[in-house]
Protein backbone atom coordinates (compact mmCIF):
# COMPACT_ATOMS: atom_id res chain seq x y z
CA UNK A 1 0.00 0.00 0.00
CA UNK A 2 1.47 3.41 -0.95
CA UNK A 3 2.02 6.02 1.78
CA UNK A 4 -1.03 8.13 2.56
CA UNK A 5 -0.74 11.81 1.63
CA UNK A 6 -2.62 12.64 4.85
CA UNK A 7 0.78 12.59 6.62
CA UNK A 8 3.33 14.27 4.39
CA UNK A 9 6.96 15.09 5.13
CA UNK A 10 8.64 17.87 3.16
CA UNK A 11 12.35 17.09 2.89
CA UNK A 12 14.73 20.00 2.29
CA UNK A 13 18.38 19.43 1.38
CA UNK A 14 21.20 21.81 2.19
CA UNK A 15 23.32 24.29 0.29
CA UNK A 16 25.45 22.73 -2.43
CA UNK A 17 23.40 19.54 -2.41
CA UNK A 18 20.47 18.00 -4.26
CA UNK A 19 17.53 15.80 -3.35
CA UNK A 20 19.78 12.78 -3.91
CA UNK A 21 21.61 13.64 -0.69
CA UNK A 22 18.37 13.00 1.23
CA UNK A 23 17.44 9.78 -0.61
CA UNK A 24 18.14 7.42 2.31
CA UNK A 25 16.14 9.60 4.67
CA UNK A 26 13.34 9.81 2.11
CA UNK A 27 13.26 6.02 1.79
CA UNK A 28 13.09 5.57 5.56
CA UNK A 29 10.21 8.03 5.86
CA UNK A 30 8.23 6.22 3.19
CA UNK A 31 8.77 2.90 4.95
CA UNK A 32 7.15 4.45 8.03
CA UNK A 33 4.08 5.36 5.99
CA UNK A 34 4.75 9.03 5.27
CA UNK A 35 4.23 10.55 1.85
CA UNK A 36 7.23 12.71 1.00
CA UNK A 37 8.19 15.66 -1.15
CA UNK A 38 11.94 15.50 -1.73
CA UNK A 39 13.02 17.62 -4.67
CA UNK A 40 16.11 19.59 -5.58
CA UNK A 41 15.93 23.38 -5.50
CA UNK A 42 18.12 26.06 -7.05
CA UNK A 43 19.99 27.17 -3.93
CA UNK A 44 22.17 29.59 -5.93
CA UNK A 45 19.24 31.58 -7.27
CA UNK A 46 18.14 33.71 -4.36
CA UNK A 47 18.47 35.06 -0.87
CA UNK A 48 17.13 33.15 2.11
CA UNK A 49 13.92 35.19 2.02
CA UNK A 50 13.40 34.49 -1.66
CA UNK A 51 14.20 30.80 -1.37
CA UNK A 52 11.93 30.37 1.65
CA UNK A 53 8.87 31.44 -0.30
CA UNK A 54 9.80 29.68 -3.51
CA UNK A 55 10.98 26.44 -1.95
CA UNK A 56 9.05 25.95 1.28
CA UNK A 57 5.88 27.77 0.31
CA UNK A 58 5.38 25.96 -2.98
CA UNK A 59 5.95 22.56 -1.39
CA UNK A 60 3.45 23.24 1.37
CA UNK A 61 0.90 24.33 -1.21
CA UNK A 62 1.48 21.15 -3.21
CA UNK A 63 1.19 18.96 -0.13
CA UNK A 64 -2.13 20.54 0.81
CA UNK A 65 -3.49 20.13 -2.72
CA UNK A 66 -2.56 16.45 -2.62
CA UNK A 67 -4.69 15.95 0.50
CA UNK A 68 -2.17 16.33 3.32
CA UNK A 69 -3.83 16.97 6.67
CA UNK A 70 -0.57 17.01 8.61
CA UNK A 71 2.68 18.35 7.19
CA UNK A 72 6.05 17.68 8.81
CA UNK A 73 9.57 18.69 7.77
CA UNK A 74 13.03 17.14 7.71
CA UNK A 75 15.80 19.55 6.79
CA UNK A 76 19.55 19.55 6.37
CA UNK A 77 21.71 22.63 6.92
CA UNK A 78 20.38 25.60 4.89
CA UNK A 79 17.03 23.82 4.51
CA UNK A 80 16.39 24.41 8.20
CA UNK A 81 16.97 28.14 7.90
CA UNK A 82 14.58 28.34 4.94
CA UNK A 83 11.94 26.61 7.05
CA UNK A 84 12.54 28.95 10.01
CA UNK A 85 12.20 32.00 7.79
CA UNK A 86 9.00 30.76 6.19
CA UNK A 87 7.42 29.76 9.51
CA UNK A 88 8.17 33.17 11.03
CA UNK A 89 6.70 35.17 8.14
CA UNK A 90 3.60 33.13 7.36
CA UNK A 91 0.64 31.51 9.08
CA UNK A 92 1.62 29.06 11.83
CA UNK A 93 1.93 25.47 10.65
CA UNK A 94 -0.44 24.03 13.24
CA UNK A 95 0.32 20.44 14.17
CA UNK A 96 3.60 20.33 12.27
CA UNK A 97 6.83 18.85 13.55
CA UNK A 98 10.27 19.50 12.14
CA UNK A 99 13.64 17.84 12.48
CA UNK A 100 16.55 20.11 11.59
CA UNK A 101 19.78 18.25 10.88
CA UNK A 102 23.01 20.26 11.28
CA UNK A 103 21.31 23.66 10.89
CA UNK A 104 23.42 26.84 11.17
CA UNK A 105 20.78 28.33 13.46
CA UNK A 106 23.26 30.86 14.78
CA UNK A 107 25.36 31.03 11.64
CA UNK A 108 28.83 29.58 11.14
CA UNK A 109 32.27 31.11 11.40
CA UNK A 110 33.25 29.65 8.03
CA UNK A 111 30.99 32.11 6.27
CA UNK A 112 32.77 35.01 7.96
CA UNK A 113 36.12 33.74 6.71
CA UNK A 114 35.22 32.57 3.22
CA UNK A 115 32.17 34.46 1.95
CA UNK A 116 34.23 36.91 -0.10
CA UNK A 117 36.04 34.22 -2.08
CA UNK A 118 34.78 34.52 -5.68
CA UNK A 119 34.53 30.74 -6.31
CA UNK A 120 32.38 30.19 -3.22
CA UNK A 121 30.22 33.21 -3.94
CA UNK A 122 29.57 31.88 -7.45
CA UNK A 123 28.95 28.30 -6.41
CA UNK A 124 26.88 28.94 -3.27
CA UNK A 125 24.92 32.02 -4.25
CA UNK A 126 23.73 34.87 -2.00
CA UNK A 127 22.24 32.63 0.70
CA UNK A 128 25.72 31.47 1.73
CA UNK A 129 26.82 34.98 2.67
CA UNK A 130 23.74 35.42 4.87
CA UNK A 131 24.77 32.60 7.23
CA UNK A 132 27.44 34.50 9.15
CA UNK A 133 27.65 34.76 12.93
CA UNK A 134 26.88 38.49 13.18
CA UNK A 135 23.79 39.53 15.12
CA UNK A 136 22.18 40.88 11.96
CA UNK A 137 22.73 37.76 9.86
CA UNK A 138 19.64 36.05 8.46
CA UNK A 139 19.41 33.22 11.01
CA UNK A 140 20.31 35.42 13.98
CA UNK A 141 17.55 37.91 13.15
CA UNK A 142 14.90 35.19 13.25
CA UNK A 143 12.90 34.68 16.43
CA UNK A 144 12.17 31.52 18.41
CA UNK A 145 10.78 28.54 16.59
CA UNK A 146 7.05 28.59 16.04
CA UNK A 147 6.62 24.87 15.41
CA UNK A 148 7.58 21.78 17.38
CA UNK A 149 11.20 21.17 16.39
CA UNK A 150 14.00 18.79 17.21
CA UNK A 151 17.58 19.68 16.31
CA UNK A 152 20.32 17.15 15.54
CA UNK A 153 23.93 18.37 15.68
CA UNK A 154 26.98 16.55 14.34
CA UNK A 155 30.26 16.33 16.24
CA UNK A 156 32.69 14.75 13.76
CA UNK A 157 34.97 17.15 11.90
CA UNK A 158 36.44 15.69 8.72
CA UNK A 159 38.12 19.00 7.91
CA UNK A 160 40.79 19.52 10.62
CA UNK A 161 42.03 22.67 8.90
CA UNK A 162 38.73 24.33 9.81
CA UNK A 163 38.94 23.43 13.50
CA UNK A 164 40.85 26.60 14.38
CA UNK A 165 37.87 28.67 13.31
CA UNK A 166 35.53 27.06 15.84
CA UNK A 167 35.28 27.40 19.58
CA UNK A 168 34.37 23.84 20.51
CA UNK A 169 33.29 20.71 18.62
CA UNK A 170 31.70 20.92 15.19
CA UNK A 171 30.63 18.77 12.27
CA UNK A 172 33.31 20.45 10.17
CA UNK A 173 30.96 23.16 8.92
CA UNK A 174 28.65 24.13 11.79
CA UNK A 175 29.72 24.23 15.46
CA UNK A 176 27.61 22.06 17.75
CA UNK A 177 26.55 25.03 19.88
CA UNK A 178 25.48 27.06 16.85
CA UNK A 179 22.84 24.50 15.91
CA UNK A 180 20.82 25.45 18.99
CA UNK A 181 17.86 27.80 18.73
CA UNK A 182 15.33 29.27 21.14
CA UNK A 183 12.08 27.34 21.24
CA UNK A 184 13.42 23.95 20.16
CA UNK A 185 11.65 21.02 21.76
CA UNK A 186 14.62 18.64 21.87
CA UNK A 187 18.27 18.55 20.87
CA UNK A 188 20.77 15.75 20.41
CA UNK A 189 24.27 15.11 19.08
CA UNK A 190 25.37 12.33 16.74
CA UNK A 191 29.03 11.55 15.89
CA UNK A 192 28.89 12.42 12.20
CA UNK A 193 30.16 15.03 9.77
CA UNK A 194 28.10 17.73 8.12
CA UNK A 195 28.35 16.20 4.67
CA UNK A 196 26.97 12.75 5.49
CA UNK A 197 25.09 13.21 8.76
CA UNK A 198 21.65 12.84 7.16
CA UNK A 199 22.48 9.34 5.86
CA UNK A 200 23.60 7.88 9.17
CA UNK A 201 21.32 5.19 10.67
CA UNK A 202 21.22 6.86 14.09
CA UNK A 203 20.30 10.21 12.53
CA UNK A 204 17.48 8.56 10.61
CA UNK A 205 16.31 6.69 13.73
CA UNK A 206 16.27 9.87 15.80
CA UNK A 207 14.41 11.72 13.05
CA UNK A 208 11.67 9.08 12.93
CA UNK A 209 11.45 9.12 16.72
CA UNK A 210 10.86 12.86 16.86
CA UNK A 211 8.28 12.88 14.09
CA UNK A 212 6.38 10.13 15.88
CA UNK A 213 6.70 11.16 19.53
CA UNK A 214 7.98 14.74 19.59
CA UNK A 215 11.24 13.73 21.25
CA UNK A 216 14.50 12.00 20.48
CA UNK A 217 15.51 8.62 21.84
CA UNK A 218 17.64 8.72 24.96
CA UNK A 219 21.22 7.81 24.16
CA UNK A 220 22.67 5.60 26.86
Amino acid sequence: MPPSPRKTVIVLHGLGRTAISMAWMDRALKKEGYATINESYAFRKGTIAQLADEVVGLRIERARKSGAKQIHFVTHSLGGILLRYFAEHHDPLVGSRAVMIAPPNRGTELVNYFRELPPLHWFCGPAFGELSIEDDSAPNKLGPLGIETGVIAGSRNLFPVFARHFDGPSDGIVPVERTKVAGMSDWTIVPHSHTFIMNAPDTIRQTLSFLQDGRFETIS
